[in-house]
């Protein structure tokens, strides 16, 4: 267990998209001895995820969009199957999570469920990530969504059967973190 942080120094290396800090930390080991380490830690808020479900039809509603980290590391798309999710800014969790989801999916939920938090990338990033799910159906749909063209959104709009992304899992084609644990949440939990 670690005992009496304290924070010695703190530099910041960029403040460009979010901030990304070095910070000089101290603290004391069981046996007493003080120790001191450097790591840099990226803070771009916190955010929010929904996995959007269909009972009845068994399916679900996810996204695909470039993200230039997948491609700089070896997808070769760059194109990442994701649960929708977006930055909290200044909202709570709930109020920007169906926000995200009109604008992401086109659909408007007005219920959703919080199923837990979960820190993503601890070891470098600040985020903590809300976790949510909600019902949908045809008619909740008001547009065809696909992201806010000032914010350089081009997104699109999956519905799959919850066995088709299941599958997409265990062949690799969906590889986001976030997807992967709401898609088995439901599962296990036979919520679809």
């Amino acid at each position: 267990m670690i005992d009496n942080v304290k924070i010695i120094n703190t530099e910041l290396l960029s403040d460009n998209w979010y901030t990304l800090k070095k910070i000089t930390y101290q603290y004391s080991l069981k046996d007493g001895t003080i120790q001191t380490q450097d790591r840099e830690a990226y803070d771009r808020g916190n955010g929010a995820v929904i996995l959007l479900y269909n009972k009845e039809q068994q399916t679900v509603i996810l996204t695909r969009q470039f993200r230039l980290p997948t491609y700089i590391n070896g997808n070769e798309s760059g194109l990442l199957i994701e649960a929708c999710a977006g930055l909290l800014d200044k909202d709570n969790a709930e109020d920007c999570i169906k926000r995200e989801t009109e604008e992401e999916t086109g659909y408007q939920v007005t219920e959703v469920r919080k199923i837990f938090e979960a820190y993503m990338s601890p070891g470098s990033v600040t985020e903590i990530l809300y976790f949510f799910i909600a019902a949908y159906t045809k008619d909740m749909k008001i547009h065809e969504g696909g992201g806010l063209a000032h914010e350089q959104e081009n997104i699109e709009v999956l519905e799959l059967s919850i066995d088709q992304a299941m599958a997409m899992i265990a062949n690799g084609e969906i590889k986001d973190g976030k997807t992967i644990m709401l898609l088995q949440y439901v599962k296990l939990h036979q919520i679809i």
